[in-house]
């Protein structure tokens, strides 16, 4: 366990609830890391206890099947998993922040009640807005949905979709109306078992290696009309700001690698030798930990701040690219500073730095890189 005290700003119940997460992850999660990471596949029992546990509908209220928590709770969760293993934080992290809040706030009555009950008990969610050609330029989808009366026909294809091998409900956005730019993007609810819809290839990934990311292929797939999540052509609205959500949910991922690395790095510290004296006794290793510690906390702090400001209705833009930018950038460095102080093993897949540290680098890409996120603080700032 770390050397660092606790943080003083969470109320006794959520340091309970972080501590159950860690322990969990520790006794359930740590025994597979090395193995599920190798083979580039998460062990589906693990997932099952994350339903068991409410963990996959974290703050979706309970007369929707949901252990009614709130976003904050969620992010300690992500946190105390990723410390562990990243690849299980985004199992969590995708359905919480940016799936179930989706419904959550996008979805009518209906769906609500059709869908969160199953999010929260069973099925994995995925959410699906990049492309081959829209990355950064995410409205630039060419995904398109024809109104044919009664369903609209989905033709394109979606790359880099996160849990998309294990999903069963995926969050697509596909436009109407190209003329309309932007404005004619629509979210829609397709289902695992619709016709012309089939998942492609999964990607052989540097890091999150146990966490499937594949294409979603559509070929005139049907879609009920009632599976339209929100207004017809306001989908940029709901994917804008359920990714702002979602940022918080990446930064929460990267402290919780931060400390994960800066734990086994303090570990290894106090146990090898050189000169006669532990490592951790030289003046070098001792700053190189310090400083290590200090970023860690400094982007726990961004990441807490920006997810209360979200619980509280708060406008919670700049925190939150703040918070992924800053917290994104630092896991690389701590992480990298962890396997200098393993010195030669911290190069091997023996000790677990050197995954910590691949895990690390998706920070700084994934839900908006690192020059789009210093790009809407500019924006923001600005404006005034």
């Amino acid at each position: 366990m770390s050397a660092i005290k606790p943080v003083t700003y969470l109320t006794e119940e959520e340091s309970m609830f972080r501590d159950l997460i860690t322990e969990f992850a520790n006794e359930q999660i740590k025994p597979h890391v090395m193995e599920m990471d190798q083979k580039a596949e998460f062990k589906p029992e693990l997932v099952s206890q994350f339903f068991d546990l409410g963990l996959m509908g974290i703050d979706i209220p309970e007369e929707y099947g949901g252990t009614g928590g709130n976003f904050f709770m969620s992010i300690l969760a992500i946190e105390a998993l990723a410390r562990v293993d990243a690849s299980a934080a985004i199992y969590v992290d995708v359905q919480n922040t940016l799936v179930n809040n989706a419904f959550q706030k996008w979805g009518s009555e209906e769906m609500k009640k059709r869908f969160l009950p199953q999010l929260a008990e069973s099925k994995i969610g995925a959410y699906a807005l990049s492309e081959p050609s829209s990355g950064s330029d995410a409205f630039g989808l060419k995904t398109r949905a024809v109104d044919k009366g009664d369903h609209y026909a989905l033709t394109g294809n979606k790359l880099w979709i996160t849990n998309a091998a294990e999903a069963d409900i995926f969050l697509v956005f596909a436009n109407v109306d190209p003329e309309k730019g932007y404005k004619g993007i629509t979210a829609f609810v397709v289902e695992r078992d619709f016709d012309g819809f089939t998942i492609g290839k999964k990607e052989d990934k540097l890091g999150i290696r146990a966490s499937s990311t594949c294409e979603l292929i559509f070929n005139d797939c049907p879609v009920p009309k009632e599976n339209v999540l929100g207004e017809v052509g306001k989908g940029y609205k709901s994917a804008i700001e359920t990714l702002n959500e979602g940022r918080i949910g990446i930064g929460a991922q990267m402290i919780g690698i931060m400390q994960g690395a800066l734990d086994a790095g303090m570990q290894y510290a106090k146990e090898r030798q050189q000169f006669g004296k532990t490592i951790a006794e030289f003046q070098g290793i001792q700053f190189q930990i310090a400083e290590a510690a200090t970023l860690l906390e400094a982007s726990r702090r961004l990441v807490y701040n920006a997810a209360r400001m979200k619980d509280n209705g708060d406008d919670f833009v700049v925190e939150a690219a703040m918070a992924k930018l800053f917290s994104s950038i630092n896991a690389e460095k701590v992480t990298s500073r962890m396997i200098e102080i393993f010195g030669g093993y911290g190069f091997t897949k023996d000790f677990p730095v050197e995954k910590f540290y691949r895990d690390a680098k998706i920070g700084q890409i994934y839900e908006g890189t690192s020059n789009m996120q210093m790009a809407t603080i500019a924006k923001y700032l600005l404006r005034g």
